[in-house]
């Protein structure tokens, strides 16, 4: 497995950062990998498949480049450059772009474990992976870049708020379960390939959430390191949070699609990030559940979380069933 040494000063400094870069490449290993993990990412693929599979039809030289760059165990690291706060895309991808073409090919015969194709032993290759995370942030991140930015919003609220309850171990071992866990005696695990330790005691440690099903460490020697990771499941499916049309009639739309996310306790800024209704919407909508027996909360550390009661679980289940029966 692979593992950092890091110490508690360098884990209590660490933060969360959103990257539209790094949910671009995380949208293009799903592209390249083609499969969905839930009902969302298959509408999603069936959207846009077809147009990035037609862009490397079309461009044979970037094709082998995407193939060998996210490789079998490991990813070329000129691709994932570690994400800075604030950066937009453009500045994000304008990193890539300007990677320096010899280290760009030694990346690659890293990810592809042995030598670099003739095709690929050439100068633009980090101008093509520039080109191909330009067409697929155009073409399939940017148009619903809100909605994603909104749920990662909410992964890293409910984050911070397990800090508070558990500490930063708690939070590590939620990240990609399986793959990182704290080992104890200030050792991260970041995934299980056999790779030598690190020593970033004193570095500058990030985390960062994507939509898609995945994730993958970077790092810019000697002092940033960023460790990839999806967000929670039930956030990201935009089809498992949608309120049944009977549901909506009953409590109204906004209302509905309220109590439908807490199946699992959510705070109201989770809620307001996930929705994108305003704070005050969000809040009368809590009191009328909650006034109505749908909901229960409970404060848990600086946290008040929301959840459905039996009440409000029979309401949801009844809507799902109602809808199906007319489908």
């Amino acid at each position: 497995m692979g593992w950092w040494q890091i110490n508690a000063d360098t884990l209590a400094a660490s933060r969360f950062v959103l990257s539209p870069l790094a949910e671009t490449f995380a949208a293009l290993k799903l592209l390249h990998s083609g499969v969905a993990s839930h009902p969302g990412e298959r509408v999603w693929l069936d959207a846009h498949l077809p147009g990035y599979r037609a862009r490397l039809a079309a461009d044979p030289v970037t094709a082998r480049l995407v193939r060998a760059g996210l490789g079998k165990d490991w990813i070329a690291d000129f691709l994932t450059p570690v994400p800075r706060d604030g950066e937009t895309f453009a500045d994000g991808v304008a990193r890539v772009r300007a990677a320096d073409p010899g280290r760009a090919r030694a990346h690659l015969t890293v990810s592809l474990a042995g030598p670099l194709p003739a095709v690929l032993d050439r100068d633009d290759l980090p101008e093509r992976a520039a080109a191909l995370l330009e067409h697929v942030w155009t073409r399939t991140v940017r148009p619903d870049w809100d909605r994603r930015r909104r749920v990662l919003e909410a992964d890293v609220a409910a984050r911070t708020a397990w800090v508070s309850r558990g500490g930063w171990a708690a939070v590590v071992d939620s990240l990609r379960p399986g793959r990182t866990r704290w080992l104890g005696g200030n050792r991260l695990q970041v995934n299980l390939h056999e790779y030598p330790p690190r020593e970033i005691s004193g570095a500058e440690l990030l985390f960062v959430p994507v939509t898609p099903k995945g994730g993958w460490v970077a790092w810019e020697q000697p002092g940033r390191y960023a460790l990839v990771y999806p967000c929670a499941g039930a956030l990201t499916d935009p089809a498992a949070r949608a309120a049944p049309a009977s549901l909506g009639a009953l409590l109204g739309p906004a209302r509905a699609a309220v109590l439908v996310l807490l199946g699992s306790p959510l705070s109201t800024t989770q809620l307001v990030a996930v929705t994108g209704q305003g704070l005050g919407s969000v809040g009368r909508h809590l009191r009328v559940l909650l006034d109505a027996g749908l909901l229960e909360r409970r404060r848990v550390g600086r946290s008040v979380l929301y959840a459905r009661t039996a009440a409000g679980e029979v309401l949801v289940k009844a809507g799902h069933r109602g809808d199906t029966s007319r489908s």
